[in-house]
């Protein structure tokens, strides 16, 4: 006897977009998360235009929509110099940009749909242990409670219990700078629509619009704090954004210091054992793609659970995991790119000009950052 169809473990984006596919299709889903409503502070800001295809269906696109801040453009810049642009605006989609939101309002706007389902997330609630059998699997909680449920998935995040009760690998690394994220006020060049790569001899920066006048920066640095200050943030722009005195911090919101990992699982499945999100991937936030891919794992995991076949299962997994690995090597040679020895910048600017004037490779690169390549 079984508790439910399927266990999701994880009320992130990837979780609660799993959850809410199935319960609209007439399959039963229990959402578990270890940590408390609200407790999440990701770094994802960007839903691409694939992900919002995909979510119309859920009737969520409309509130992220609403919510959100709409940015056409996407540009990559040494100081105010133009080195590539990419502009979404001629892709054939209702959503031709990059969707700037916080990834609290997205999980908000996606939670939101899942109680109109009929289904809440429960939290705290720890997983401890899962056994699985022929006919299903037993989870165990740290509190004592067991469910048994006939598939479960874990999105779960990086350090997934599900993928490491699975004993599934989880190979890769990470890159050797760390990296610092502020959310800011600022006054004077910080563009409402557009997000922006500058490439500077010292060092990558990126400077990205959120909703109420907020803007994000992230970029690598040597001795980047655990904290980052007003004045930390604003020696970044003046030394690697516009200019000196352009980009004035007048307020730090929020900050944080991370380190990135580059990593894909072996498999996806193993058994009624399943991976989606960042339990299956995690790499560079260059490019946006992190959250937008564990949608797209969400929706695609839906199908397959729905149809119930091994064969679906496998697809499932064979598929999502190229599209990963696809991803990972994206973001690695943006990130490489960006943290080049400083000798060398000089010589990679030339060369993104020269791609520039080559509209095949604007376009190419434009459907890869929305997504729209994975229809």
């Amino acid at each position: 006897m079984k508790d439910t169809d399927v266990l999701i473990v994880g009320a992130g984006p990837t979780g609660l977009t799993l959850a809410a596919s199935l319960l609209t299709r007439g399959v039963d889903a229990v959402v578990v998360d270890q940590l408390p409503s609200g407790a999440n502070t990701s770094r994802a800001a960007v839903v691409n235009a694939r992900s919002l295809e995909l979510l119309e269906d859920l009737d969520v696109s409309r509130r992220l929509v609403k919510a959100g801040l709409a940015a056409p453009r996407f540009t990559m810049r040494q100081g105010a110099a133009v080195l590539v642009s990419v502009d979404f605006i001629e892709l054939p989609t209702r959503y031709p940009y990059s969707l700037m939101i916080s990834q609290a309002d997205t999980e908000q706007a996606l939670e939101e749909r899942l109680n109109e389902l009929g289904a809440k997330v429960i939290r705290p609630k720890t997983l401890c242990r899962l056994e699985q059998d022929v006919s299903g699997v037993t989870a165990t909680f740290d509190d004592g409670d067991s469910m048994r449920a006939a598939y479960v998935v874990g999105a779960d995040g990086m350090h997934s219990t599900v993928r490491n009760q699975a004993g599934i690998g989880f190979a890769g690394g990470e890159f050797a700078e760390s990296f610092t994220l502020a959310d800011v006020h600022i006054t004077g060049d910080a563009p409402p629509d557009e997000v922006i790569l500058f490439y500077g001899n010292e060092g990558l920066t990126v400077l990205a619009p959120l909703p109420g006048d907020i803007h994000r920066i992230v970029a690598p640095a040597a001795q980047a704090p655990q904290v980052p200050t007003t004045r930390f943030v604003q020696d970044l722009l003046d030394s690697r954004g516009f200019g000196p005195g352009r980009s004035l911090v007048t307020k730090l919101v929020w900050g944080s210091r991370f380190r990135i990992q580059h990593r894909v699982a072996d498999t996806y499945r193993l058994g009624r054992l399943l991976l989606a999100g960042d339990a299956a991937h995690v790499h560079s936030p260059a490019g946006g793609q992190g959250m937008n891919l564990g949608i797209t794992d969400a929706v695609a995991l839906a199908g397959a659970l729905c149809e119930g076949s091994d064969t679906a299962l496998d697809s499932y997994s064979a598929t999502q995991r190229a599209r990963a690995q696809q991803v990972l090597r994206l973001t690695g040679r943006l990130t490489t790119v960006s943290t080049m020895p400083r000798p060398l910048r000089p010589v990679r600017n030339a060369a993104m000009r020269l791609a520039a004037h080559i509209p095949a490779a604007q376009r190419e690169f434009a459907w890869r950052l929305s997504g729209l390549v994975n229809r």
